[in-house]
C-alpha cells in the first residue's frame, strides 16, 4: 500500500501543473479542471512515483509537484512495474485502471533540455477513471 503525496492540475496543456492538494476525479473523464481530462481517452490521469522524482532531484534539480505535468504523485508503489490493466483504489472510493506506461516525448520538455533526461517517458503511468470521487494528499493508494 502507498499514499498520494500531491494532486496537481493545470487548465492549459503543455504547462507545469500546480499542486491543488485535492481534486475530483470524474468517471471516464479525469481530474475535473485539468487540461488533460478528456472523456473517452485512455490517458485521463497521470501518475508519477515520488521515488522517480527523487532520481531527478539527485541530479541537482529543484522540483515541485506538477513539474513533470503529472496529476498524482504517489509514494510506496512501484508504478512502472505494474502491467496495463492493473486497477488501483485511491482513498475511500476512487478506482483507476492503468492504460499506458511511459509516453513518447515529442517536445523535449524544459527538464530534458536542462539535464538531457526526463523520467515521465519511462516512468510515468497513465490511467482511466473507472470510479470517480475526491482524491487528496494523504489518501491511501493500493493495487487491487
Amino acid at each position: 500500500m502507498g499514499k498520494i503525496i500531491a494532486v496537481c492540475k493545470s487548465d492549459k496543456g503543455g504547462t507545469k501543473k500546480e499542486d491543488v492538494k485535492e481534486g475530483v476525479l470524474k468517471d471516464d473523464f479525469g481530474l475535473v479542471g485539468d487540461a488533460h481530462a478528456n472523456c473517452g481517452t485512455h490517458r485521463q490521469v497521470s501518475l508519477l512515483a515520488s521515488e522517480s522524482i527523487d532520481k531527478m532531484r539527485a541530479l541537482g534539480l529543484e522540483l515541485k509537484p506538477g513539474d513533470f505535468a503529472e496529476n498524482l504523485i504517489t509514494e510506496g508503489i512501484d508504478l512502472r512495474s505494474l502491467p496495463v490493466g492493473t486497477r488501483m483504489s485511491v482513498g475511500e472510493r476512487v478506482v483507476l485502471e492503468i492504460t499506458q506506461i511511459g509516453k513518447e516525448c515529442h517536445t523535449m520538455c524544459a527538464i530534458f533540455q536542462q539535464v538531457g533526461k526526463c523520467i515521465m517517458p519511462e516512468e510515468g503511468v497513465f490511467t482511466r477513471v473507472i470510479r470517480g470521487g475526491t482524491v487528496k494528499a494523504g489518501d491511501c493508494i493500493e493495487v487491487e
